[in-house]
């Protein structure tokens, strides 16, 4: 029953965080991806095999401590945006606040629907699927707030450096698949992400609190 609602809300959550970065890309000029037809909510243009469906169930039935996963990348071309570097950031940022956003938004119709209808929490479909959109998309954005090549928080990065640093930097970059999953299976970025994700975690659960009372 909760894989069942666990993997929409995930395909959701991950189709947000992709045309965030294509749409906030449009409004700065590259229109890349809505040439290409990204600019979608339709989940055919945007499943990754591996990383929308086999890497999330693979979590799943493991019972990992977290779950996350992507979508396919939404094509951007820093050289058509305005201004490049600057808003070469903020698409890197879009999808980062896009989850944060839907995070909050879940927290908020969970304590309207909590209020309204007073609902089993274990066993109501709805209550369920808001408690992992809150969960999922708080994960997703932590994750990918990292600044390990290929994940959002990369480019944040090498754009906040100096020149002569963001060069070097960049030079891990054809390394970082390799370096993500070293340090995924090595369990370092659970010990770092954890913490982030149970205090944005306690925040919406004040929040929820609130609502709720």
């Amino acid at each position: 029953m909760q894989m069942i609602l666990m993997i929409p809300v995930l395909l959701f959550s991950v189709i947000v965080h992709e045309v965030a970065h294509g749409y906030v890309a449009y409004k700065c000029g590259d229109d890349t991806a809505r040439l290409q037809g990204r600019l979608t909510f339709n989940p055919l243009s945007h499943i990754d095999m591996f990383g929308t469906i086999i890497f999330p169930l693979i979590l799943i039935v493991t019972k990992a401590p977290i779950l996350f996963g992507w979508a396919k990348p939404v094509p951007v071309n820093p050289y058509n945006l305005r201004e490049p570097r600057r808003h070469h950031m903020y698409v890197s940022m879009a999808g980062i606040v896009a989850n944060l956003i839907l995070a909050l938004i879940c927290t908020f119709f969970y304590g309207f629907y909590v209020n309204i209808f007073s609902p089993t929490p274990n066993a109501d479909a709805l209550v369920m699927m808001l408690n992992f959109g809150i969960q999922i998309n708080v994960i997703l954005a932590v994750f990918n707030v990292l600044p390990i090549p290929p994940l959002d928080g990369s480019w944040i990065l090498y754009h906040l450096l100096p020149p002569n640093l963001a060069a070097s930097y960049r030079k891990i970059f054809p390394y970082g698949f390799v370096i993500l999953i070293i340090l995924l299976m090595s369990n370092v970025i659970n010990t770092i992400i954890v913490p982030v994700y149970s205090f944005i975690l306690t925040f919406l659960s004040a929040i929820l609190n609130a609502i709720i009372q």
